[in-house]
């Protein structure tokens, strides 16, 4: 019996396969796509996912303009930040931070998704947004979802 074959393989930094994907996003559901870019960023479509280690693909998403938000989300939902002074806590819809900056709505519904800790940073760098259909990655020869 080879006792070689059952040994868990964990990836690690130098044994990670990283691949680009372009996921479009016209027409989706806000929390629908962010889910499954979360899932790729993350890594855990992969058979070799390991929790602790930055395994997942790099994520291009192009028409952040043109997702949907089911129910009246558009215009009740608030996102809340604070200035860190008194009195500093602000409120925006998502209609108006589309206006300002349509690509901040995925990323804060991915970044939600990711693990709050240092892991959860570097794999929020593998995301790029991009409100037009439009990128700049055609160097690296991303798969289209």
């Amino acid at each position: 019996m080879n006792t070689l074959s059952y040994k868990t393989v964990s990836a690690n930094k130098k044994t990670v396969n990283k691949q680009w994907v372009v996921v479009d996003a016209q027409g989706e559901i806000l929390g629908r796509l962010s889910t499954k870019i979360a899932m790729i960023i993350r890594g855990k479509t992969k058979p070799d996912f390991t929790p602790n280690v930055d395994c997942g693909d790099n994520v291009i998403v192009i028409n952040a303009d043109k997702v949907k938000l089911t129910g009246n989300k558009f215009s009740e939902k608030q996102y809340v930040s604070y200035t860190g002074y008194p009195g500093g806590q602000r409120f925006i819809s998502p209609k108006e931070l589309m206006a300002k900056h349509p690509t901040r709505v995925i990323e804060k519904a991915v970044r939600g998704m990711l693990p709050k800790n240092r892991l959860g940073k570097a794999l929020f760098g593998n995301l790029h947004v991009y409100a037009g259909s439009e990128h700049p990655h055609a160097a690296q020869n991303p798969t289209t979802i």
